[in-house]
């Protein structure tokens, strides 16, 4: 029988040994603790990653100690209509590029930069990807967004780490969630429905998660 044909688009990265997340994270390690080729009768690896490994939701408890946990975040957050925004700058994202979207609250946004062309073509964590600026974070706080997502490790630049605190606690004080490192190469701008749950990790400051949409 032939495979039915899906109209789901996979935008999230595979999880793997030894890949990489931020310059100074841990990289991630899986182990098979039962194997077949030693005499087991099953397959069972052991995964050891932080919270943040690969396509993964960010939640307020990330940067604030005493904001809301992973596993208490709305479902609906990361279900439903999303846009994907194709953004043209090569440096950041920036609020006069996002002007003309007339973008409406509690959308989902997802922008699709030169990133997804390159960033995942090497295992090394690079710079000069393209960032969300802390004027375009102000502009999507303030037209209150439900979700912004991105399409490498961070919401924010490599170089000004303050930058970079900035916009993750502009968007997760302000009740934004921010799905990270989402590959949208191939993937045209428009409408799409998208799915991204989160493990239901008890009190945890983030999550990985298999991102996927499809056109509307």
């Amino acid at each position: 029988m032939a495979k039915a044909k899906s109209d789901w688009i996979d935008i999230s990265i595979p999880v793997f040994a030894g890949m990489i997340g931020g310059p100074n994270d841990p990289l991630v390690k899986i182990v098979l603790v039962r194997d077949p080729a030693k005499g087991d009768k099953n397959t069972m690896a052991m995964i050891t990653m932080i919270t943040h490994t690969g396509t993964h939701i960010d939640a307020p408890r990330h940067f604030f100690p005493e904001g809301t946990p992973i596993d208490e975040l709305p479902l609906d957050t990361f279900i439903g209509p999303a846009r994907v925004i194709e953004i043209k700058d090569t440096e950041s994202v920036k609020p006069a590029e996002l002007e003309p979207y007339d973008i409406q609250p509690g959308e989902r946004i997802l922008f699709k930069t030169k990133n997804s062309s390159w960033v995942y073509d090497t295992d090394k964590f690079v710079t000069g990807y393209v960032y969300i600026s802390t004027e375009a974070a102000r502009f999507l706080v303030e037209k209150k967004v439900r979700l912004v997502g991105v399409d490498y490790l961070t919401v924010g630049g490599s170089v000004d780490r303050e930058q970079n605190r900035t916009v993750h606690t502009m968007f997760l004080g302000n009740g934004v969630s921010i799905l990270e490192e989402t590959n949208l190469k191939g993937v045209k701008a428009g409408k799409y429905e998208l799915m991204a749950l989160p493990l239901r990790l008890r009190q945890g400051d983030a999550s990985p998660c298999r991102a996927v949409i499809r056109p509307l």
